[in-house]
């Protein structure tokens, strides 16, 4: 019974590594997403192999009193789940920048610089019909030197990029 079992875990682990997934040696487009303020990043994408890939987004962030430029880069492994639709997970870092103005009693302004390690995980759907990736991911992230001394934030995004 026990090579029975073993035997189908082994089918099932060739059967998933053996399914085709196709990585986009470049994608391009919009990485919509909230932490601590809502926000837009330029987001592209280059394909390393079929399974790897590296990430650079390039935004901002626009709250209330504070508004802030960020530039992340990621590595990530992506995993094929069933036809168009990949997950994927990843690591690594960013640096941004930040200006605090309150304009209230005691009036506050102040700015800053912070790095941060990043985390990635997520879920895409590629269309076959045209070019286009739809993802969500969630990215948190820990740091220093950020305006509310929250050195952790947690980063939503909704993507959409075009392959080439």
């Amino acid at each position: 019974m026990k090579k029975i079992i073993l035997s189908a875990i082994t089918l099932l682990g060739i059967a998933f590594s053996a399914q085709s997934q196709e990585i986009s040696k470049h994608a391009l487009g919009l990485r919509l997403g909230d932490n601590n303020g809502f926000g837009g990043e330029i987001s592209y994408q280059l394909g390393l192999s079929q399974k790897n890939r590296l990430e650079f987004d390039l935004g901002w962030r626009d709250d209330r009193h504070v508004d802030a430029i960020k530039g992340v880069a990621l590595y990530q492994w992506v995993w094929n789940i069933e036809g168009g639709f990949n997950w994927y997970a990843g690591v690594g870092g960013g640096i941004a920048t930040w200006d605090y103005d309150y304009d209230g009693p005691g009036d506050f302004d102040k700015s800053g610089t912070y790095v941060f390690a990043a985390g990635d995980i997520g879920i895409e759907y590629r269309f076959k019909e045209f070019p286009l990736t739809l993802s969500l991911d969630a990215r948190p992230e820990i740091g220093s030197g950020y305006y509310d001394d929250d050195n952790f934030g947690f980063d939503v995004g909704l993507g959409a990029r075009f392959r080439f």
